[in-house]
C-alpha cells in the first residue's frame, strides 16, 4: 500500500503528507519526508502561524523556518472552525500521513485527534511529536527541546563538573526526536503496505535522548556505571581536543591507543615521549593524563590545524580529525563531495547554501524540491487537488474557515 513510484521518482513519491508540526521537532521529521519525495502539506492558522516563523526576525530568508520546512507547501485552515475541521478530514480521507507535535489532548479537543482521523481513513498512519511519550502522569507535560535534554540524561553528563549541567547546542533533542518521528513512520508505512492497517506513532524528545546513550545508561542499569563530568585535562589524552597555532582545533580519537601510539609519535617527530615510563602503555597514559595532555597541547600548537590534518590523517592514516566552524563546513572537500549542503532553491535569494538529504541513496538521492512555503502561500492550489472547487473555496473563505 505504497503509492505508485514514477519511474523517475524518489522513494516516497506520490505519498501526501498532512503536517500539523510547529517549532522543530515535529517539522525537521516531515522536513525529511519531503526530501525523498513525499508531498508533503504545511497547515497553519489564518492569524496563527507557525512560531517558528517568528525566530530569525529580520534576516530573510528566515534561516530556521527554511531548514525546517523546506520541500513543503502551505495552506491556512482554522482548525477550531467547524468546517475547517471537516475541511482537513476531508482532505485526510487521501492522505498517509497525518503529523502533529501539540500537547497532548489539544488535537482530541480540536475534533482531529487520531479515532476522528481514522474514522474518516483507517489507513492513515498518525503520527506524534510529543515530550515525554504518549502514556504516563507526564504526558500531558509542555516540553521543549532543552527539556527533552535535561529529562532524557543527556544533560546530566555535559559539561565540565565546575559548572552546571551543559545542553547540546542546534536543537540536539529536537532534531534527534524528528528522526526517530520519520523513522517511526517509515517502519508504520511498511507494516501498512503489508496488512492494509494504519496507526499510531509516537517518538519523544525524552525518549530519542534516552536511545542516544543506550550503552551507557545500560551500562548504569547493570554495573552502577555513571558517565563521571570531568574537566579536559582529566579525560583521555588519546580520545581529546587540542588547540593549534591558529586558535582552531584538532580531535584525536585513538580509542585502541597502544595500537595508534607509535605511529603517532614518529608522526609528530617524538619518539622520545615512548621512552618516558609514564607513557609506555595506555594504562600508565591514563594515569599520567594531566602531564601528557599538558605536552600534546604545546607541540599542536606548533602548527596551523590544516597542517596537523593534512600530516596525521591524510599521510599518517591516523583517526584525527578538525573540529570544523560552521564557515570551514562550507568549504570542506568531504562535505562538498558528499552534497551535505545544497542549493537554496529560491527565485529571489539566488547564490546561497543549506543543508541537504543526510542519506546518501544510490538511485534515488534525496532534494530539496522548494523553499518553505510563505504564509498561506498554496491554499487554493492545494484545495483544488483534494478536490474542492471554487465554489467551496469561496464559501470556506467567507466562513473564515480558510485564509
Amino acid at each position: 500500500m505504497f503509492p505508485d513510484i514514477p519511474s523517475d521518482g524518489l522513494p516516497l513519491s506520490g505519498l501526501k503528507v498532512l503536517d500539523f508540526t510547529i517549532f522543530q521537532q515535529g517539522t525537521s521529521a516531515t522536513a525529511i519526508l519531503a526530501d525523498y519525495g513525499a508531498t508533503v502539506i504545511k497547515v497553519e492558522g489564518p492569524g496563527n502561524p507557525d512560531a517558528g516563523r517568528g525566530l530569525y526576525t529580520g534576516f530573510d530568508p528566515n534561516p530556521y523556518f527554511e531548514a525546517h520546512n523546506r520541500g513543503k507547501r502551505g495552506i491556512l485552515v482554522d482548525l477550531k472552525h467547524p468546517e475547517g475541521r471537516e475541511t482537513i478530514l476531508r482532505m485526510a480521507e487521501s492522505c498517509d500521513v497525518f503529523v502533529q507535535n501539540f500537547r497532548q489532548g489539544v488535537m482530541e479537543r480540536l475534533g482531529l485527534g487520531y479515532d476522528d482521523v481514522r474514522a474518516r481513513n483507517e489507513a492513515i498512519i498518525y503520527a506524534s511529536a510529543s515530550g515525554y511519550g504518549p502514556k504516563g502522569p507526564h504526558r500531558h507535560w509542555a516540553s521543549f527541546d532543552i527539556l527533552g535534554q535535561a529529562r532524557g540524561g543527556t544533560m546530566s553528563v555535559q559539561g565540565p563538573p565546575h559548572v552546571p549541567p551543559v545542553a547540546g547546542f542546534g536543537g540536539l533533542a529536537d532534531q534527534v526526536g524528528g528522526m526517530f518521528l520519520s523513522y517511526g513512520v517509515l517502519l508504520a508505512l511498511i507494516h501498512r503496505s503489508r496488512t492494509g492497517k494504519g496507526q499510531m506513532v509516537d517518538a519523544s524528545l525524552m525518549g530519542g535522548q534516552i536511545a542516544l546513550q543506550s550503552h551507557n545508561i545500560t551500562a548504569t542499569l547493570f554495573h552502577g556505571l555513571v558517565p563521571p563530568r570531568r574537566e579536559r585535562e582529566e579525560a583521555e589524552p588519546l580520545w581529546n581536543i587540542y588547540e593549534c597555532s591558529d586558535g582552531r582545533y584538532i580531535c584525536l580519537a585513538f580509542l585502541q591507543s597502544d595500537k595508534w601510539w607509535p605511529d603517532f609519535l614518529k608522526a609528530i617527530e617524538r619518539p622520545d615521549l615512548n621512552d618516558d615510563p609514564r607513557f609506555a602503555s595506555h594504562r600508565e597514559r591514563t594515569a599520567n593524563r594531566v602531564p601528557l595532555i599538558a605536552a600534546l597541547g604545546e607541540i599542536f600548537k606548533t602548527r596551523a590545524q590544516a597542517d596537523w590534518v593534512e600530516l596525521l590523517a591524510a599521510r599518517a592514516r591516523l583517526p584525527v580529525g578538525p573540529v570544523n566552524s560552521y564557515d570551514q563546513i562550507a568549504d570542506d572537500p568531504q562535505v562538498i563531495a558528499n552534497d551535505l549542503l545544497v542549493d537554496f532553491p529560491h527565485e529571489v535569494h539566488t547564490g546561497l547554501k543549506m543543508v541537504g538529504p543526510a542519506i546518501q541513496l544510490s538511485d534515488s538521492p534525496g532534494r530539496i524540491e522548494r523553499p518553505a512555503p510563505e504564509y498561506g502561500q498554496h491554499t487554493e492550489e492545494v484545495l483544488l487537488e483534494f478536490g474542492f472547487d471554487w465554489d467551496d473555496i469561496a464559501r470556506l473563505k467567507e466562513s473564515g474557515a480558510i485564509g
